[in-house]
């Protein structure tokens, strides 16, 4: 059975998703937002993914960023923007086909279809080296000089938020959500005491970390 996430801020819409997706034969997962799709995506990876660009929280792009940093799962964009440049960045994020609002169930299921056809089979999640410390993501399990480092379960997340996330800005919001839930979406300063603690345990000198970055005012960066 296919898992497939929508992801839309439109009630209605993903009750008649689910509704039409299920009957199908479909195990379907619904998020509200980008991080919790995000969060979903990284605990319980799915076989394709419906993500709408006009989510309360992040752009529907940067979800397709995000997915697209650790996976090739099938993404399908709905979207009401019919402009072709709003096409063209999905695309070029990473989207493997866009549907323009308003459309018809029999079309888009047509679609989900299609994707799943052309899909490669899912391959296990990569070992993540750096030259520091390696990461498996499907044991998780973090080594240093062919040591295990011990993590405790909030360090682990945080890292693993970022490993998924190779070379992409990871705003605070996100990791915040993602991590502690959107009850904490502004409480910056855990961030700190844990990217500090990654560090402790993980770079060669925590003071000028090359692989667990700071970007000032916005977020953080994970650098292989």
């Amino acid at each position: 059975m296919s898992r497939i996430l929508v992801v839309d801020d439109d009630r209605q819409l993903l009750r008649a998703l689910r509704i039409n997706l299920t009957t199908r034969g479909y195990q379907v997962q619904l998020a509200p937002d980008g991080a919790t799709a995000l969060a979903m995506a990284g605990r319980q990876p799915p076989d394709l993914v419906i993500v709408d660009l006009g989510l309360p929280d992040l752009d529907g792009v940067a979800v397709v960023e995000g997915i697209r940093g650790w996976s090739t799962v099938p993404v399908i964009v709905l979207s009401a923007r019919h402009h072709e440049q709003a096409k063209v960045r999905a695309l070029d994020a990473g989207a493997d086909d866009y549907v323009t609002k308003p459309f018809g169930m029999d079309e888009l299921l047509a679609r989900v279809r299609a994707a799943l056809r052309r899909a490669v089979p899912a391959v296990e999640e990569p070992v993540v080296r750096t030259d520091a410390f390696t990461v498996d993501l499907v044991a998780k399990r973090v080594t240093r000089d062919g040591a295990d480092v011990r993590l405790t379960p909030t360090e682990w997340h945080v890292l693993e938020v970022l490993v998924r996330n190779p070379g992409k800005l990871v705003p605070h919001r996100q990791l915040l959500q993602e991590v502690w839930g959107p009850r904490y979406e502004s409480e910056t300063n855990y961030l700190r005491v844990y990217l500090a603690q990654l560090r402790a345990k993980l770079e060669p000198d925590p003071a000028r970390p090359r692989h667990l970055l700071t970007e000032p005012g916005m977020g953080y960066r994970f650098r292989p």
